[in-house]
């Protein structure tokens, strides 16, 4: 039998070689190909409720919403206090007692006394101060009123924001998901094929070491997708929305000269309009406070006393007249008017800046989002490219020798790498046109 060792050998190694063949072929031919994300698309007006109803969700659910919307209402209550200080106003007093008086040195005395009276008076004039105060307490009411809207479109973009980071760590567990099965696949490929050549070992373990590393990425993001719907859950409670994909309705990169004039009719900046109109009005209150003041007043009294030195006494009174009130002389009313007038002028600017600050987002918000969909549109070029790549690279080493494994998995690690850079890439200009949208009209009213 050993004379025909040198006939068996060339046999053995062709046997081998079948075998890995087979490998490598089942290894293609089973490995799961990749198959688009199982996520829905709903239609634009149905994606726009849906998120809708979650934005509504949220500001129902926080109490900071409530917190703003309670302090507009407490704004509305100090202007109408405000307003009816020009109303009529009346008072009641009461007194019981002794009482003891003296008077050219002859002392009087009550055992019991007891007065009670009325004064009822009215505003006529007062150098227009009282109606500076009321403009000046409607004023801020408005800024109140735009601050709750202004907190209520932060809450809005939270939410939308988190809803698509949910989206793409979604995606990105799928992409990773596809990205492991594929490289188990390969595993269990070089396990026919080392079982059949040993010499094949250090290969098998490269592939167990990229499966770890899937499993590891895919793990991580899994971690981040909860963290984030941990996050979504505080806004709107624990209905989460399903697995709708949304991104239709932010695909547009709206006109960057539109979103400019939009930027105008923004809460914020309509807050910081009703912000300076109150400082203005105010500086007029403090100015006209040195004006005379002119008020009609009214009164009526009794008074009765019993023992002591008067005995029994009871009398009455009855007046009405007006009464004015003329400042000659105060130091400080000359500088309090100087600085609310600078505090006037610096709400001014302030809104200025602001406006100039959105208006330079909004330009580089604006590129940015442009330039995330460009990103995406060369990604998706490459991609296809990487797909016909891992495609020639897989058939070349299931050729045996053309190519090696590890060409295989740097095939496939770089074409999964490209899905997750396309998937950031689209969420990162969705995001963004989210962003643009309140920096100008609003989430919310674009919601509408």
């Amino acid at each position: 039998m050993p004379r025909f060792t040198h006939l068996l050998a060339p046999l053995r190694g062709a046997v081998v070689a079948w075998i890995m063949v087979l490998a490598a072929g089942t290894a293609g031919a089973n490995c799961p190909d990749d198959a688009p994300l199982p996520t829905r698309s709903a239609p634009p007006e149905q994606a726009r409720t849906e998120l809708r109803t979650l934005v509504r969700h949220a500001i129902d659910h926080s109490p900071q919403a409530g917190v703003t919307r309670l302090l507009a209402e407490a704004a509305l209550d100090d202007t109408a206090e405000a307003r009816a200080a020009r109303a009529p106003q009346a008072s009641l007093n009461a007194s019981v007692g002794p009482s003891l008086s003296r008077s050219a040195g002859h002392t009087d005395s009550s055992a019991a006394h007891g007065g009670v009276s009325l004064n009822v008076s009215q505003l006529l004039w007062d150098g227009g101060r009282t109606d500076r105060l009321v403009d000046w307490r409607d004023r801020l009411a408005d800024a109140a009123r735009f601050g709750d809207l202004s907190n209520r479109e932060a809450l809005a973009l939270s939410t939308v924001s988190l809803a698509l980071e949910r989206s793409r760590f979604r995606q990105q567990v799928l992409v990773y998901g596809q990205y492991v099965r594929k490289m188990q696949c390969l595993a269990g490929a070089l396990e026919q094929i080392v079982a059949a050549d040993r010499g094949r070992l250090s290969e098998l373990v490269q592939v167990r070491k990229s499966l770890q590393q899937a499993e590891l990425s895919r793990t991580q993001t899994e971690s981040q997708l909860r963290q984030v719907e941990v996050r979504l859950r505080r806004l709107v409670g624990d209905t989460l929305p399903g697995a709708d994909d949304w991104s239709t309705l932010l695909s547009a990169v709206p006109d960057v000269t539109g979103l400019q004039v939009e930027a105008l009719r923004s809460a914020e900046i309509a807050q910081l309009d009703a912000s300076a109109a109150a400082a203005q009005q105010f500086a007029r209150s403090v100015e006209a406070s040195h004006q005379p003041r002119v008020s009609w007043t009214g009164g009526a009294n009794a008074a009765s006393g019993f023992g002591g030195t008067i005995g029994t006494n009871h009398s009455k009174g009855l007046s009405f007249g007006l009464a004015i009130s003329i400042p000659l002389i105060d130091q400080g009313i000359a500088a309090a008017s100087a600085a609310a007038k600078k505090r006037a002028q610096a709400a001014v600017l302030q809104r200025e800046e602001a406006l100039q600050a959105r208006r330079t987002r909004i330009a580089e918000v604006h590129e940015q989002t442009t330039s995330s969909f460009d990103r995406a549109q060369r990604v998706g070029a490459v991609l296809r490219d990487s797909e016909r790549l891992r495609d020639f690279t897989l058939q070349q080493w299931q050729q045996l020798g053309r190519r090696s494994l590890f060409d295989v998995m740097a095939a496939e690690s770089d074409h999964y790498g490209l899905r997750i850079s396309l998937v950031n890439a689209l969420h990162d200009g969705q995001q963004m046109n989210a962003i643009l949208l309140s920096l100008g009209r609003g989430v919310q009213e674009w919601l509408q």
